[in-house]
């Protein structure tokens, strides 16, 4: 009879839609969703997590019929893509910084694939998104998004996600705060490159001898290091606040 209940029609959707939750997750959320993780091994640990979470899901309420299914499965996934868009939004004022400093250092066209995300991006991006990324483990991340998973399934019951208004206001508001922040993060180095910009204009006036290209763009680059190097520290700081302030609107939300 026990076999019975576990192979049960309402339980195989439960253990279905569970699966869908934490695919979801691990295809949109940080760390999880490295490009260089193969979706193999991304499928076997949501299909592990799923068995191992699967003793808590409560009974279900929603029909058995297709087109309630096929929402329910639509739900999940929008479930894992809203949490992964509110953990991204912290997590790319690094990238989105990055990209500022690069520019102003004169490293855009010095680009290689980014390991994270799969896609070409400036060697100064890469170096801080990595350097965030290992911050971001050593404050268990990933461990906090688990936990998560594991409360969302009492919280939010499989099946039941809705987009509520206040999670579109959050997501309007990340959106221009990385852009706030990203440039906030970029701005000793984008000040010091516009004096250092002024100061040379000077010196070529006064001295047309002066060769820019030659002289003035390493110096250029070496206070941008310097600037960097002093910033770190601050800028690694900020990235982890954001993210765990996106955390904690996620543990309000549901």
């Amino acid at each position: 009879m026990e076999w019975a209940q576990i192979f049960s029609e309402g339980r195989t959707i439960a253990f279905i839609l569970l699966f869908v939750r934490f695919s979801s997750l691990f295809m949109a959320v940080p760390i999880f969703s490295h490009a260089n993780i193969p979706i193999s091994i991304k499928a076997a640990m949501a299909f592990f997590f799923t068995i191992v979470f699967f003793g808590a899901v409560p009974p279900l309420n929603i029909p058995t019929d297709a087109l309630s299914l096929t929402v329910a499965i639509l739900g999940e996934m929008l479930f894992g893509l809203a949490i992964g868009t509110v953990l991204q939004l912290a997590y790319n004022v690094i990238t989105f910084a990055g990209g500022q400093i690069s520019f102003m250092m004169g490293f855009s066209l010095a680009s290689a694939i980014d390991p994270q995300s799969g896609v070409s991006m400036p060697i100064i991006n890469q170096f801080l998104s990595l350097m965030a990324l290992m911050i971001l483990l050593i404050f268990d991340l990933h461990h906090w998004i688990l936990l998560y998973a594991s409360a969302s399934i009492s919280t939010v019951p499989l099946g039941g996600f809705m987009v509520t208004p206040s999670l579109f206001k959050y997501i309007i508001h990340a959106a221009a705060n990385m852009f706030v922040v990203g440039f906030m993060i970029a701005f000793p180095i984008t000040a010091l490159s516009m004096l250092a910009d002024v100061i040379f204009g000077m010196l070529m006036k006064t001295m047309p001898q002066f060769n820019l290209l030659v002289i003035g763009m390493p110096i250029k680059i070496a206070i941008s290091f310097l600037v960097l190097m002093a910033t770190l520290g601050a800028t690694l700081m900020i990235v982890t606040s954001q993210t765990q302030d996106a955390y904690n609107f996620l543990e309000k939300l549901f």
